[in-house]
């Protein structure tokens, strides 16, 4: 039976403990990688591949990267990977095949598409994780953007290995303004997060607030079906939203975390390839013209 997660619950106790039942039982089955760094323009980038004494977990990435029209894992989700109820319309369930340790999904438990815009609702879920927790709050809007599944998730992980290092050139906007990222050269939009923006009661309508602000000003429409590909990135303290024009820079895939400061590969040459180009040209190479 799933936990009903109550506001005073210890969140990271209940993650924990779903995380130990899993990995006994075999529901959560973990990418075990290796990891180096590449630096460019003072950050540098965690890139991740997978191990190589691990042959098994290639198939694990080959189930992660299939998109099967026809099949949905969160209808229903897996009972051993659900750790508690977000409300009334979302679930906090593991990552199946976490690459990053405390990788969680925040599922719709009734369909809806990726690509739709997200509601008060969704923001208020996500914040009831990243509200007491921290870490980084994350959304690939539409397979372009990097979403491996239809199904509407947001996803939250402890931060990310490369996080810290674009603190010194975030906008020292003021809160509720929006500004621009010194080292990008593509498009995107930074707004700065009020004080408030993760108190419970007013969290998904603050947060939604914002997130609709940013896609105005990257010329996305928040009141459509299906907003075109985007990526979304949450701290504590702003929000970060990037255009996507394409899902892979030669057959290197990016998701929202490769704007954290965080890459994978599936093989080791790709490595040498993004040390030559660099991880801007990659990140360019997907996103739009600034």
């Amino acid at each position: 039976m799933t936990s009903q997660l109550q506001p005073d619950s210890d969140l990271a106790r209940l993650l924990a403990d779903c995380t130990e039942r899993a990995l006994e039982s075999g529901a959560l089955q973990p990418i075990r990688t290796e990891q180096t760094m590449v630096e460019e323009a003072g950050i540098r980038f965690s890139v991740r591949w997978v191990s190589s004494l691990a042959h098994k977990d290639a198939a694990r990435v080959a189930a992660v990267s299939k998109r099967d029209p026809g099949f949905n894992p969160f209808l229903p989700p897996e009972p051993e990977l659900t750790a508690a109820a977000l409300g009334e319309h979302h679930l906090a369930v593991l990552n199946k095949y976490p690459v990053i340790a405390n990788h969680l999904l925040i599922i719709t438990r009734a369909f809806e598409a990726q690509t739709a815009p997200l509601t008060a609702g969704d923001f208020a879920a996500l914040a009831r994780v990243q509200g007491p927790l921290g870490g980084l709050g994350f959304y690939n809007g539409g397979t372009e953007a990097g979403a491996s599944q239809a199904h509407k998730h947001l996803q939250w992980v402890p931060s990310p290995a490369g996080l810290e290092a674009f603190a010194p050139h975030l906008p020292q906007c003021r809160p509720g303004e929006s500004g621009m990222v010194s080292v990008f050269d593509w498009a995107h939009c930074f707004v700065r997060l009020p004080a408030s923006a993760w108190q419970a009661e007013d969290a998904g309508r603050t947060l939604r607030h914002c997130y609709v602000q940013a896609c105005g000003l990257m010329g996305l429409s928040s009141a459509v079906d299906a907003i075109a590909p985007y990526n979304l990135l949450l701290t504590h303290e702003w929000l970060l939203l990037i255009p996507r024009s394409a899902e892979k820079w030669r057959d290197i895939s990016v998701n929202a975390l490769g704007y954290s400061g965080s890459l994978f590969v599936r093989r080791q040459e790709q490595i040498d390839e993004l040390r030559a180009v660099g991880p801007f040209t990659v990140l360019r190479g997907v996103g739009l013209p600034r």
